[in-house]
């Protein structure tokens, strides 16, 4: 590529790295030697010389183009060509050179900056450039010239402003995303603390978006997201934030709010997504939000607290009205609640960590003869102070805060450990619904009895009837899983649900332990002993073997016995206890 002739540019303007010092013989180019110049052109670069003490600014001849500048004069000087910054430019040449925290150490100081040139009216004419460059100091250690090369990376600019702006915002909406919008929040209270002023969140939810989504499909569900994020941010303050806080979720933050504004606010949003249809490609659609608000630091200090209290808001809103707004209230029994929680997680988890789990174990003997043919492995929780806590204490709380799959973890492990050291013991154990499709559960079962040969065929694992019920086809799933293994299959509680027997066919399961809220009146209740007798008939008609719970009396368990049923359980074969039934039994043998 040639390089352009003297009349390219004005001779001020005008700096060839290639040229040679005047009555400096001419030679031919070397073998593998390179034209800079050349190679400057092509690549879309200029290289520059920059006079500071005259603002003489001497420019390579492919200059022009690289700026594409008309007038030469523009980019003659240095001030000159300052006049071409456009207004968003935050630092160029000049300040990264005059203003420079660093010293000249004989080899000068690079500076690498980038700014935008005005080259029209309009922002999206300007030119992007990266400035890279090094700057030599005078005698007076002040910067006295500069050289550098300029490139154009609107391109490059383009890219990064985009991932800039996916950082902070929502691709959808484009409204501030969760994370910034979070950090707005924070600041928002935190400055409403400093200066003892009130600010407010409001949580908007779609309603029935899920419902959309069934209805129509994801694409037209995201045009009513957007369209619901126009209505909000059209009819919010001026100085408030909005944000998407989740999929079906926005965040607005109230600034300077009192409860009362914060009210009016939620009423106003509602009106104006709830009063016009949505238009989609598929047509009007009926869209509403329920908004929760929360008001801070009256009711909330910190973003974890005005977050969760907004959710909590939400749901209880969403419970009484869809489309309606509720603001958050203090109420001592949630308050008391929460507290408990957060208490009794501590206990849970404190108790798994210094081995304060244990077992109990209760027998369940034969109808006819009254002797144990396996124990139900109950869980038990010792105190710091000796006392115990019994399942019935523990496993609905820890159901409630999410432990519950750590504690049949921890079980599991008992069960099998007793079930190792007595090799005739049969046992049984119960499994929580959220550990049915717990992957860890499964891998620590089917891992125990790999290691335990012989125990499989001894264990029983029992479910509740309840979740046999509530998603027949994975509860099969699971039976089949477990009866792979080698175990057997327990179905506790049986009658509280009324399971039909055409179901309880296709679970496959092994025993039924019927309900003792039937047995326990069996004697004075006609109704429970239709019920109990139809049960134990049935499943003896489905081979299955019957367990009666709660048994209490000779006549209940005679009664019992002569219907067919198999098993006993309860008060009057022996509660629960700690002790090993079965060692104590041992010992009276040999004795």
């Amino acid at each position: 590529m040639s390089q352009g002739g003297p009349q390219d540019l004005h001779p001020e303007c005008r700096y060839d790295p290639t040229a040679k010092p005047a009555g400096a013989p001419v030679r031919a180019k070397a073998a593998g030697a390179i034209d800079a110049a050349e190679i400057l052109a092509s690549v879309g670069e200029a290289l520059y010389e920059w006079d500071i003490k005259s603002d003489a600014l001497a420019w390579s001849t492919n200059a022009r183009d690289v700026l594409r500048v008309d007038d030469t004069d523009m980019i003659s000087t240095g001030s000159a060509y300052a006049q071409l910054l456009a207004a968003e430019t935050t630092e160029a040449r000049f300040e990264a050179v005059m203003y420079s925290d660093h010293h000249d150490e004989g080899h000068g100081v690079s500076y690498c900056v980038q700014y935008c040139l005005h080259r029209g009216d309009s922002p999206e004419d300007g030119l992007w450039i990266e400035d890279t460059g090094r700057w030599f100091a005078g005698s007076d250690g002040k910067p006295a010239r500069a050289h550098g090369t300029v490139r154009v990376i609107n391109e490059r600019h383009e890219r990064e402003h985009r991932l800039s702006y996916l950082a902070r915002h929502d691709d959808l909406t484009g409204e501030l995303n969760r994370h910034r919008l979070a950090e707005v929040l924070k600041s928002t209270i935190e400055d409403a603390v400093r200066f003892r002023s009130s600010c407010g969140f409001l949580l908007v939810a779609i309603d029935d978006l899920a419902h959309i989504n069934e209805s129509y499909g994801f694409d037209i569900a995201d045009q009513v997201i957007g369209a619901v994020a126009k209505r909000i941010h059209s009819r919010k303050r001026a100085k408030d934030t909005l944000g998407r806080y989740s999929g079906n979720k926005f965040g607005v933050v109230l600034t300077d709010c009192t409860p009362d504004e914060m009210t009016i606010a939620a009423e106003r949003l509602i009106a104006g997504v709830r009063d016009e249809m949505v238009s989609t490609t598929a047509g009007p659609v009926a869209a509403t939000v329920t908004i929760a608000g929360v008001t801070a630091p009256r009711y909330a200090r910190s973003l974890t607290e005005v977050l969760a209290r907004a959710q909590e808001t939400l749901d209880t809103a969403k419970g009484r009205r869809r489309g309606s707004f509720l603001a958050y209230r203090p109420n001592i029994e949630r308050e008391a609640q929460r507290r408990d929680n957060v208490r009794a997680t501590d206990e849970i988890v404190a108790a798994l960590n210094e081995r304060r789990i244990l077992l109990a174990y209760e027998a369940v003997v034969a109808a006819r003869d009254r002797r144990p043919a396996f124990y139900e492995c109950l869980l038990r929780v010792r105190r710091t102070d000796g006392s115990l806590l019994g399942a019935t204490e523990v496993v609905p709380v820890a159901e409630r805060l999410g432990l519950v799959r750590l504690l049949d973890h921890r079980v599991l492990e008992l069960v099998v450990d007793e079930l190792v050291s007595a090799p005739t013991l049969q046992a049984s154990v119960n499994v929580s619904p959220a550990s049915t499709t717990d992957p860890d559960w499964w891998a620590e079962l089917g891992a125990l009895l790999r290691t335990h040969a012989g125990v499989a065929e001894r264990l029983i694992i029992e479910i509740t009837e309840g979740t046999a019920i509530c998603d027949l086809d994975e509860t099969r799933g699971f039976v089949a899983r477990v009866k792979d293994l080698g175990c057997r299959i327990a179905i506790d509680d049986f009658g509280a649900g009324y399971t039909s027997f055409r179901n309880l066919r296709k679970l496959g399961v092994d025993i039924l332990k019927i309900d003792g809220a039937f047995v326990q009146k069996l004697i004075r209740s006609e109704d429970d002993r239709a019920f109990v007798r139809t049960l134990i008939d049935l499943a003896k008609r489905l081979k299955l073997a019957t367990v009666a719970e709660w048994v209490q009396d000779e006549r209940t368990a005679a009664t019992l016995a002569a219907w067919g049923c198999d098993y006993l359980q309860g008060a009057l074969v022996g509660l629960a206890t700690t002790e090993r039934p079965w060692i104590e039994a041992a010992l009276a043998r040999a004795m």
